[in-house]
């Protein structure tokens, strides 16, 4: 393909950066950075995929190959070089419910449904929407994320096998206790020691890789009794191979898997394009939302067809490959290559890594991805916004993420519509060019919201014979404030005077001519919004 013509292709898909290449290049170095990093997030991956698995109720292999396939699909054409994709928690627990009432057939036909729905909002540029997410909701996400990471690792401090597939995912199980759990605790906490000392000593491994291999090599050479990767499940396994899924292809079959497909298109979608902006800001990266729903979309439609639960963008994982040094596509690549290695040829070593080691790297995830800063944030933004801050934080540990966000932005909006909506106001003073006439002034948006706010701005038998409305510092934006205006104009009519309006910009035109209560008769600049005059005569608003 042409340059120019990529290059055009990435821009319509807001996607800036089509480059393998770091700013600085590549080096050995660099790719050393890249290759560890990679590594490090393949072991962080191979219990979460498992345990994410036993939440969805299906063999642990399924979601292995799912955080292979779309892991290896998003770093290749995903919107941020930096992201890791994978299996997750958040579309598990949908998916759950699934396969106890119709079988795991049925969620591969799902996941493929769920990623052609994710392509089509990629081709529609649906990804940009996420610029809507106020900032309040972005810190509520984050910090409920850190939670909800640092509660799925509780799971790890139970004694392996005690736990039972339930039909809504893994539940009960004995807690560890006496020596079991001291000895836990301590090569958690010797992993996030490890982890914090490390770059202040050398910077040539990533810190996390540094710790899973000490506590790993700790463990395994004074062959302590402690939980390990493969107390959960064997890993050890095949290619994934092409398998189309034996369901009915019928209209019964679509209303079945519709109603899932939406919903875990629209949860990986807002995870993946949240993730995405949260690593932008860590790699000073833009862009790319749409990009990124092309990317997650083709992921789940593969690995639907090669017997994978799907998944979505990692936020645990990415901040440990971003801080761990990775920047380039070749990390993600290395993560979803040394996946598939482990599954077929090193799943013997990697099943005898102690889950500690993990479960600290999590740790260390969550308290750098908790941002602290918002318990001072919150004591100097407006009561709303810290509002919201809490809100979607409990509502993503108590639901989930597709559901606090989504609260959040409503929340936040209703709480802008209304502060706008008192706004609305005007002054009035003597025209200087009408004589006799009074001018209003309007101060705000007129919208919804400060429609009636509006009608109450005037002294309709109080005023003289002819009132000029000026807007050029108000909007006009929706069919309620057309409405407003007509209604106010009605009454001056009804008691016979005449209003103009003045200084509406070219996009009110536009408005107020599509709704149909105005005649275009206009003198405007054709380049430019400048002042105009409107008179309603007669019940019709014209001049126009």
């Amino acid at each position: 393909m042409p340059r120019a013509l990529l290059a055009s292709f990435a821009k319509r898909l807001d996607y800036p950066d089509l480059r393998w290449m770091p700013d600085e290049g590549f080096s050995m170095g660099r790719i050393r950075i890249e290759l560890l990093s990679g590594l490090t997030v393949a072991l962080a991956l191979v219990p979460e995929a498992v345990a994410f698995a036993f939440v969805a109720g299906v063999h642990p292999l399924v979601g292995l190959y799912a955080a292979f396939m779309v892991g290896l699909i998003t770093a290749l054409i995903g919107g941020r070089p930096g992201m890791i994709s994978g299996a997750t928690g958040a579309l598990a627990v949908v998916m759950v419910a699934l396969v106890a009432q119709h079988g795991v057939e049925y969620l591969f036909a799902t996941v493929v449904l769920m990623g052609i729905l994710q392509v089509i909002a990629g081709v529609m540029q649906w990804g940009k929407f996420i610029r809507l997410v106020p900032h309040p909701v972005m810190l509520g996400f984050v910090n409920g994320l850190a939670i909800v990471i640092f509660l799925a690792q509780m799971g790890q401090f139970k004694v392996p096998g005690t736990m039972e597939n339930t039909g809504h995912g893994m539940s009960g199980g004995e807690w560890l206790t006496g020596t079991p759990l001291f000895m836990m605790l301590g090569l958690v906490a010797l992993t996030m020691a490890i982890i914090w000392i490390m770059p202040r000593i050398t910077r040539i491994i990533p810190a996390p890789l540094a710790g899973i291999a000490v506590v790993a090599g700790l463990v395994i050479a004074l062959g302590l009794e402690v939980p390990r990767v493969g107390d959960l499940a064997s890993i050890k396994g095949g290619l994934p191979t092409f398998h189309i899924p034996m369901v009915p292809l019928n209209w019964e079959t679509f209303e079945i898997i519709l109603p899932y497909a939406v919903i875990l298109a629209a949860i990986g979608l807002i995870e993946s394009l949240l993730t995405l902006n949260l690593v932008g800001e860590m790699t000073g990266k833009r862009g790319g939302a749409s990009q990124e729903c092309i990317a997650q979309g083709t992921a789940n439609v593969v690995t639907g067809f090669f017997g994978g639960m799907g998944g979505c963008a990692m936020i645990g994982q990415s901040m440990i490959n971003v801080k761990s040094g990775g920047r380039t596509r070749i990390a993600g690549i290395a993560a979803a290559m040394f996946l598939l290695i482990f599954i077929l040829v090193g799943s013997s070593l990697i099943e005898q890594i102690p889950l500690a080691a993990l479960v600290g790297v999590m740790f260390m995830v969550v308290i750098g991805t908790f941002a602290w800063n918002s318990f001072k944030i919150m004591r100097k933004v407006p009561l709303m916004d810290a509002f919201v801050i809490v809100l979607v934080t409990v509502v993503t540990v108590m639901e989930d993420l597709a559901v606090a966000v989504v609260v959040g932005v409503i929340v936040s909006a209703l709480a802008y519509a209304w502060n706008n909506a008192k706004r609305i106001h005007a002054e009035t003073r003597e025209s200087h060019t009408e004589e006799g006439a009074k001018v209003y002034e309007i101060n705000g948006p007129l919208f919804f919201g400060s429609a009636d706010g509006f009608a109450e701005l005037f002294s309709v038998n109080e005023d003289p014979d002819t009132v000029i409305v000026d807007f050029a510092n108000s909007r006009v934006v929706d069919q309620s404030a057309l409405q407003a205006i007509e209604a106010v104009a009605q009454k001056y009519e009804a008691a016979g005077k005449k209003v103009m309006l003045r200084h509406l910009s070219r996009d009110c035109h536009q408005l107020l001519t599509k709704a149909g209560h105005l005649m275009v008769d206009s003198d405007d600049d054709p380049d430019y919004a400048l002042a105009v005059d409107y008179s309603v005569r007669t019940g019709v608003l014209g001049g126009h």
